[in-house]
């Protein structure tokens, strides 16, 4: 089995930035980071984002709030970042406070800077299969995983096994765009195993740790896990990857998707940065 590591994707992605840098003639993009909280997870994903900017020279300026902040107080500030035009994209951690009222602030947000695919123009776009737009950054990285190793969807069965806005739902529809005959499971799909087993491309993104095992992977099939997990302190994915032997590809946990995440934020800002000039 050979394992799609993800920083080979993402040397590929950085060579793409670098050529699209050119034309911004010393422009150097900023990317808003809005969090309210300091959620663990928040905070080592905000980590990688300003390492991966600043190994790109991209500036990155982070909004913080606390989260006793009102709805309306929230609303009101949000609105600043997205007018200033110093800040060329903005990642805006969710889920939100339950008493912040997540719509308004969605509605508030500008599909050219909204870098992480989640305004229902950007949703829109991608449902219709158009290539303008901004997908959700996890969603175009397994994209960007099966294009950089020459992985051909096109008549191929893909089985996704989740259907969440931020993985599931938006990577099928850029799979069935490749021509892909896609099957999106869930947990009340009847006979998982089996209709696992008869994909050639496997996408999963369950959120349950070491869920996907042998038992559901054909032979030579390609495996993508979008999973992260943690297990006594240790991550790993939706994956039990010690225990597949059949699969022809698999992407680790770590090191694998997560690895390109950033790397495709990072593209998004500069793609979002030219088109505004």
């Amino acid at each position: 089995m050979i394992l799609l590591y993800g920083a080979d994707t993402a040397n590929v992605i950085k060579e793409e930035i670098e050529s699209m840098k050119k034309s911004l003639n010393g422009y150097t993009p900023t990317l808003g980071i809005v969090r309210i909280g300091a959620n663990p997870a928040d905070l080592s994903y905000e980590k990688g984002a300003i390492k991966k900017m600043e190994s790109l020279s991209l500036n990155t300026k982070v909004f913080e709030f606390d989260e006793s902040i009102s709805s309306d107080e929230f609303l009101d500030e949000f609105k600043k970042i997205n007018a200033d035009k110093n800040i060329d994209g903005i990642l805006l951690f969710r889920p939100l406070p339950k008493h912040i009222d997540e719509k308004k602030v969605i509605d508030a947000l500008d599909e050219k800077k909204d870098l992480d695919g989640i305004s229902y123009k950007n949703i829109a776009k991608i449902f219709a299969g158009e290539k303008e737009g901004f997908a959700p950054c996890t969603a175009k990285a397994v994209m960007k995983i099966i294009e950089s190793n020459n992985i051909e969807l096109e008549g191929k069965n893909v089985v996704v096994v989740g259907r969440s806005m931020v993985i599931g739902k938006p990577v099928a529809m850029m799979a069935l765009s490749k021509n892909a005959t896609v099957t999106i499971c869930h947990s009340k799909t009847k006979n998982l195993k089996e209709v696992c087993k008869n994909a050639d491309v496997l996408i999963v993104a369950v959120g349950r740790a070491k869920m996907i095992n042998e038992e559901y992977i054909g032979d030579n099939a390609i495996v993508i896990d979008v999973g992260i997990n943690f297990v006594d302190g240790k991550l790993c994915g939706d994956v039990d990857l010690s225990n597949v032997v059949n699969a022809a590809m698999a992407t680790p946990v770590p090191k694998g998707v997560g690895a390109v995440t950033t790397s495709v934020l990072a593209e998004h800002l500069v793609i979002a940065a030219k088109n505004k000039s």
